[in-house]
């Protein structure tokens, strides 16, 4: 065991590992709140089964479990290889491992006995919040290190974000979860509302986008062989997000009485991502284009293109419904579930699997099991996901134009039984995305004979 925590790359292999079966997880909770949409009676006599139970386990385990740790992962292969270097510390990432698995291990164990915190995005009690500042405080000392003993004089966009995504989480998670209030994890009054969603729009902004982008970056230019389009493009799309993103989460309360300069503030900023978004977009399409053929044939990239695919969509969508007179239709419904799902499946979660069975061989030395699997994963989480985006979108927009002309939630309910209904069904395909997908990578890793490893690399090429 000993041995193994100072192998070289195993800290990285192990999020990924973990990544895939922190998906099925979520992604059978997720199941279960769809069921519940639909009948909820389902299961009546099982507490840690309610649906407010079961719906933050869903989205903390994808959010931090999934799309987080898969992307740590790749980080922690990329980063050192585009360093020229090795990882300062080996087990130190395992340590990190550890702290991070823990935190979201206590969503499953924890908030099925009610311990929650209770604020959305920020249900984690107060242990687990420090589990989790430990576990990134070892990623920047680790990551801090080994930029400091780099043989590579140039930092690469993709090292930019990584270590920026660790640098932001650990300034804001304390405080947007108001950690210096153990006992309630909380401030009191309408200033609360400010301080929960300062995290929960960070969360995806400053965590997971920085380290999907950071992913992106680095998959796409080694897939089509040729460099990145603009090296200053990048980082100049690297600020805008610094400059930007840290305060739009406001756009989630524009409803309530915070003062009026934060709202403009969120909206204005919150339009203006645009450019960011826009340099990411353009960089990475131009860096590709002549070459869609080899992205398009290799599954790991065309996985991170379809993130990109869903990004653009997530950052038209998201502006609009910050301005005020739309949000009076599209806020507190499904329009915002199904925006959520596809700015955290789509995008993060794409560029997640992109990421991982493109740098899985490189980090196992052996080619990936089945790269029909990896395309059945494709097509199986995108007619789900584009189904799930549908479905909520109209569903939302029925109550929403139903609320917004006076009419009762309980009168609305039986309008969009039919979409939760599809929802449930849709659910499935995505379940069964994940199944495929951590039954390929435990066919990948397991031992097997000589002849089977060349089997799969002729496979491969």
């Amino acid at each position: 065991m000993a041995d193994f925590i100072h192998k070289p790359q195993s800290a990285a292999l192990a999020f990924m590992v973990a990544g895939a079966v922190w998906f099925v997880v979520g992604a059978v909770y997720g199941m279960f709140s769809a069921i519940h949409l639909v009948a909820p009676e389902f299961l009546p006599h099982v507490a840690a089964l309610v649906f407010g139970r079961e719906r933050p386990v869903h989205i903390n385990t994808m959010l931090y479990g999934f799309t987080g740790t898969m992307l740590i992962g790749s980080g922690l292969y990329y980063l050192p290889a585009l360093l020229r270097t090795r990882l300062w510390s080996e087990p130190l990432a395992w340590v990190a491992f550890l702290f991070w698995n823990l935190t979201v291990l206590s969503g499953p164990v924890g908030f099925a006995f009610g311990l929650t915190q209770g604020r959305e995005y920020n249900e984690y009690v107060w242990l687990a919040d420090v589990s989790l500042v430990i576990a990134v405080a070892c990623l920047i000392v680790d990551t801090g290190l080994t930029i400091a003993q780099r043989r590579e004089p140039q930092l690469y966009v993709s090292v930019w974000y990584f270590m920026a995504a660790l640098l932001w989480t650990a300034c804001n998670y304390p405080l947007g979860n108001v950690m210096w209030h153990p006992s309630t994890g909380a401030m009191p009054g309408l200033i609360d509302s400010l301080f929960l969603w300062f995290w929960g729009h960070n969360l995806p902004g400053l965590l997971i986008t920085p380290l999907a982008t950071g992913a992106a970056y680095y998959v796409i230019p080694r897939v089509t062989r040729t460099p990145l389009n603009s090296h200053t493009l990048s980082l100049l799309g690297f600020w805008f997000l610094i400059a930007l993103y840290s305060h739009i989460g406001g756009h989630h309360v524009l409803q309530s009485p915070i003062p009026n300069w934060l709202k403009t503030v969120s909206v204005v900023d919150s339009i203006s991502m645009i450019l960011p978004v826009s340099i990411v977009v353009i960089n990475l399409w131009l860096t590709a284009r002549g070459f869609g053929g080899r992205v398009w044939s290799d599954p790991s990239a065309r996985l991170v293109m379809g993130g990109i695919v869903w990004y653009i969509i997530t950052c038209i969508q998201g502006p609009l419904q910050s301005l005020p007179f739309l949000q009076r239709v599209t806020h507190f419904n499904n329009w915002t579930v199904g925006h959520a799902h596809i700015a955290m499946l789509g995008f993060g979660g794409y560029i997640a699997l992109g990421a991982m069975w493109h740098v899985l061989p490189l980090v196992s030395g052996r080619p990936v099991y089945s790269q029909k699997l990896v395309n059945l994963q494709f097509g199986l989480i995108t007619l789900g996901l584009t189904g799930f985006f549908l479905v909520l979108t109209m569903a939302g927009l029925v109550q929403g134009s139903a609320w917004h002309n006076g009419e009762t939630v309980l009168r609305v309910l039986p309008e969009i039984a039919p979409f939760m209904v599809l929802r449930a069904a849709l659910g499935i395909f995505i379940l069964t995305g994940s199944l495929v997908g951590l039954f390929n990578l435990y066919m990948t890793l397991r031992p097997v004979p000589e002849p089977e490893l060349l089997r799969r690399a002729e496979e491969a090429a």
